[in-house]
């Protein structure tokens, strides 16, 4: 009883927040509401003009991220439609701070930016935080301007996909696995295998995935690059021999810049400056946009029946990967 006394208190209190929303009152200082997300003023600067500024965070995934339900690709889309449906925002700010994550996820993120430019005419810079490696860059490269810090961890160009082989396990403990399939390759990658059982032609395919996917990311990163020297003329252009660098390896925003895969070394006033710079305008207030708390977010919440699980805390989230699904991930989160 208590409890949906309660409930219905919140229910009444969510209603007439978003009545009141709809009707322009009753919104904090520095926060109205556009089309479902809550725009917030991080930084007044008494102009009407707007800079909106969207962080890619931690591992890049398609899952469900928050208590919204959205992925994070969902949430960037929605992002991204809200700076291009105000006319005061002028540009964007893509602040990253990411290991990388999976291939599809950061390809939509990629692709998302670079249609947003394409139609719109708005500006994106890519400010890198402490760590925008593999799919960081990934999304960081159609950006028209990418400015690192010095000590930046970037790169690590390239794909992983993590299996594990567990057949030796079971044979010590006495289990034999029994499978029944309907191809010669139904059971590629599966764990149970033993070395004999796995032919020479799967791992000629999953490679053959591997490198098709690597190519992929390859391409990305060349044309968007080039894209970006053809359209500014005053940033960094890639080394010819640039690829040699694409081998998995970790870089510094130093060496990223000497090599063109940034094309500025700052901070995020550095990235703030030459947004203004690219936009053609001298003041901007900075936004973002933060999904509102509601009464379906706590249901969500309310209704999860997961046995709480103890978490040792290493200072890093490291990803849950799923075997056997492509990942554009650096390897210093692996070990």
């Amino acid at each position: 009883m208590v409890l949906a006394l309660i409930l219905a208190a919140l229910l009444m209190l969510s209603w007439f927040g978003n009545v009141a929303r709809h009707l322009g009152f009753g919104s904090p200082v520095g926060r109205h509401y556009v089309r479902g997300l809550e725009e917030v003023v991080i930084e007044d600067n008494r102009t009407a003009h707007k800079i909106a500024v969207i962080e890619i965070t931690g591992i890049i995934t398609s899952e469900p991220w928050d208590g919204s339900g959205l992925s994070m690709v969902d949430y960037v889309a929605k992002q991204l439609k809200e700076a291009a449906a105000d006319t005061e925002v002028k540009a964007v700010l893509l602040k990253v701070n990411s290991p990388g994550g999976e291939v599809m996820a950061s390809d939509d993120i990629n692709q998302l930016i670079s249609d947003f430019e394409e139609k719109y005419q708005k500006p994106v810079v890519a400010t890198m935080g402490s760590l925008a490696a593999s799919g960081g860059y990934y999304v960081s490269v159609p950006c028209d301007w990418i400015v690192a810090n010095e000590l930046t961890i970037t790169g690590s160009i390239g794909v992983i996909m993590p299996s594990y082989n567990y057949r030796k396990l079971l044979d010590k403990i006495g289990v034999r696995p029994e499978v029944y399939k309907s191809g010669k390759f139904k059971d590629m990658l599966s764990g149970s295998k033993a070395d004999n059982e796995i032919l020479p032609e799967e791992r000629v395919m999953v490679q053959g995935l591997i490198d098709e996917t690597f190519a992929r990311f390859k391409t990305v990163v060349k044309e968007g690059r080039q894209r970006a020297y053809t359209n500014n003329k005053k940033g960094r252009e890639l080394r010819k021999n640039w690829e040699e660098l694409a081998d998995g390896r970790v870089l510094t925003g130093q060496q990223a810049y000497e090599n063109g895969f940034v094309d500025e070394l700052g901070n995020f006033d550095t990235a703030v400056k030459r947004a203004k710079n690219l936009a053609g305008i001298t003041a901007a207030n900075l936004i973002h946009y933060e999904q509102p708390f509601n009464l379906g977010s706590l249901f969500r919440l309310l209704g999860k029946t997961e046995v709480p699980a103890i978490k040792v805390d290493l200072g890093l989230d490291l990803p849950k990967l799923q075997l056997g699904r492509l990942y554009f991930l650096s390897a210093t989160v692996l070990h």
